[in-house]
């Protein structure tokens, strides 16, 4: 018997990538929602708890708003939205965490999928702590590129308009105020004690983003090298379908270049330590929109589901 899948937030930019990727898949069963009742919380709540699995891909508040709508204890829910990624009550859905992390999101009826920017940040972030690599402590910092994709729909408007504004045309720095919605379950989640600096660029091309965080390694416990730091990661993320730690010195097959939106349209991270002796740099790159965001709510779904992970997927 297939399984019933209801979208809540099915018009957005990640609800429709993920519908993308249930075309072709016999083993589930799409519920639509009539368009014109997609906000109405009688006929959502109808829809979430007819469902055997509801993804949320909402503002936080309509997703809060759709958590209290479920009256069947048996549906399962898969948030995109900042909302729940911190509650303890439920499981956060980045798989490749830890050893435990899978069995926590399959035995999980709360699944809370992970931000972009904070993919790529926790996944070079946790296994430093997790491993003492460096102290929870450690003062770290991190500078992200992603496309526009990930801006919302006013701002992907104002990228694809004909009149543009000429600064739309640059790389723009923003959340200034070190306030970006992520920073929360990127501090918790990694398991720093102090929240992170962190400068997030837009730029002008549809998806793609790298996140790099540096360290001094004289700050890092036992001054490892650039290869040593290299081999933690390669260790920890052995055998992981999703995430490739890239060869070390792969960076100057492209002269040196790590480009922000050559993995695009791909659901899996790579990540990269390069450096010198004194000073690291690791950097994750991936889809904002895949591992980012709805390939990332797609493996969760198909870990609750029990089969191949990278089911209608791209790696």
């Amino acid at each position: 018997m297939a399984t019933k899948i209801f979208i809540d937030g099915s018009e957005g930019t990640t609800g429709l990538r993920i519908y993308e990727r249930f075309e072709g898949r016999d083993d589930i069963e799409l519920m639509k929602i009539d368009p014109e009742l997609r906000k109405d919380p009688k006929e959502r709540g109808k829809m979430i708890n007819s469902s055997d699995i509801t993804f949320l891909c909402l503002p936080d508040v309509a997703s809060k708003e759709s958590v209290s709508l479920i009256e069947n204890e048996n549906v399962k829910i898969i948030d995109t939205s900042t909302a729940h990624r911190t509650d303890a009550d439920w499981a956060y859905g980045f798989p490749e965490l830890n050893k435990t992390q899978r069995e926590k999101i399959k035995n999980s009826k709360r699944i809370a999928v992970p931000g972009c920017y904070a993919t790529g940040f926790i996944s070079i972030a946790h296994p430093l702590v997790a491993t003492g690599m460096i102290n929870s402590d450690y003062p770290v910092s991190s500078f992200a590129l992603s496309g526009y994709s990930g801006a919302g729909k006013k701002a992907i408007a104002v990228y694809e308009s004909e009149e543009k504004p000429a600064d739309f045309n640059s790389p723009r720095e923003y959340a200034l105020s070190q306030q970006h919605k992520h920073l929360k379950e990127m501090k918790a989640i990694s398991g720093l004690k102090n929240t992170p600096i962190f400068c997030p660029v837009v730029d002008d091309y549809y998806s793609g983003m790298f996140v790099s965080l540096p360290f001094y390694t004289d700050m890092m416990n036992g001054k490892p090298t650039p290869e040593k730091v290299h081999e933690m990661f390669a260790k920890y993320y052995e055998g992981e379908k999703f995430i490739h730690v890239m060869p070390f010195g792969s960076e100057e097959e492209t002269n040196g270049f790590i480009a922000a939106n050559v993995r695009s349209g791909w659901d899996g991270l790579e990540l990269f330590v390069t450096g010198n002796e004194d000073r690291i740099v690791v950097t994750t790159r991936f889809d904002n929109l895949g591992k980012g965001a709805s390939g990332a709510a797609v493996q969760c779904m198909n870990i609750l589901l029990g089969c191949d992970e990278a089911k209608g997927l791209n790696l």
